[in-house]
């Protein structure tokens, strides 16, 4: 298909509480857009107060897709996530409406928006070092990134042992940083990309704000309800910020007031990471979540 007949896809990208669900709600209003969801983290059945889901009624009418599609004992896979991304933008656009992708995972907006193949992988270096994982935690092998590939480590949380582990084998197995193996960006979709950020105070504050209403609104219970279901064994689900941290709590190795303040503290160091990937994309047009004129600015954009 010729590249002008293909699909556009708007995006709405940005640090955690900058405001993107609010603005994605009211783009779909003014464009008769559907909203996919590009949160890892939002992927999981039952992880939804620690996540600030949207519940059914904040999402105020606008279709959600790719919410709730695995259990919490599933591995985070990208490359699942870009074929099922791709298959609901070419639907929504089927049906005349506009496909909206939303969230702050970039590496996940990224293999959607481009012609992205993932390296390969070797069962035996990846359980090698899953092995170290579990023997030392993820530290070690941090700083072993750390030394190989200073830009990954940058964009890579260090309590993140899974993703550590992915970005280790792939040096390995190609004898190149891992960020040398992301391929030059070649665009599958035109796009219009929105970034949404915040000064920095003022969204270490939203943040503050949104860690105390996480523990208020029940994200112990939620936490609780989900061990259940496997939480503890989730490679990806029980590192969530938030999720390991109330762990922690009903273990009775944090206090409430300990989880939380380290919940906080997560967050921010992952709002920068966030910064740092998405600060390198050119094609992203940046507005001001805290202004008046945020919806109105936005939909310029897309114009």
């Amino acid at each position: 298909m010729p590249f002008d007949l293909v699909p556009r896809v708007i995006t709405i990208v940005g640090p955690t509480a900058a405001g993107k669900s609010a603005l994605s709600i009211a783009l779909a209003h003014e464009l008769g857009g559907e909203v996919i969801n590009a949160d890892s983290m939002q992927l999981y059945r039952g992880m939804d107060i620690g996540t600030a889901k949207l519940t059914v009624a904040e999402r105020e009418g606008v279709p959600h897709h790719l919410l709730d599609i695995w259990d919490v004992t599933v591995p985070a896979a990208v490359a699942e996530y870009q074929a099922l991304a791709r298959a609901a933008i070419d639907e929504i656009s089927a049906r005349g409406r506009v496909p909206l992708l939303v969230g702050g995972s970039g590496l996940y907006i990224r293999a959607v928006l481009e012609e992205f193949d993932f390296p390969g992988t070797d069962p035996h270096v990846r359980a090698r070092l899953e092995e170290e994982l579990a023997a030392n935690g993820p530290a070690p092998l941090f700083e072993r990134l750390r030394h190989w590939d200073p830009v990954a480590a940058t964009t890579i949380l260090p309590s993140n042992g899974r993703r550590i582990v992915r970005a280790l084998e792939v040096i390995e197995l190609t004898g190149k940083p891992f960020t040398a193996s992301l391929p030059a960006p070649v665009p599958r979709y035109p796009s219009v990309q929105i970034g949404v950020d915040r000064e920095t105070g003022a969204l270490d504050e939203r943040i503050a704000t949104r860690v105390g209403l996480m523990w208020a609104g029940g994200l112990v219970d939620e936490v609780r309800g989900l061990i259940g279901q496997g939480l503890r064994e989730g490679r990806t689900a029980s590192r969530a910020l938030g999720y390991q941290q109330a762990l922690a709590q009903i273990d009775g190795t944090m206090s409430e007031a300990e989880a939380k303040a380290d919940t906080v503290r997560g967050t921010r160091r992952f709002v920068r990471r966030q910064r740092s990937w998405f600060k390198r994309d050119p094609e992203i047009r940046w507005l001001d979540g805290a202004s008046d004129t945020l919806v109105a600015d936005a939909l310029a954009l897309t114009e």
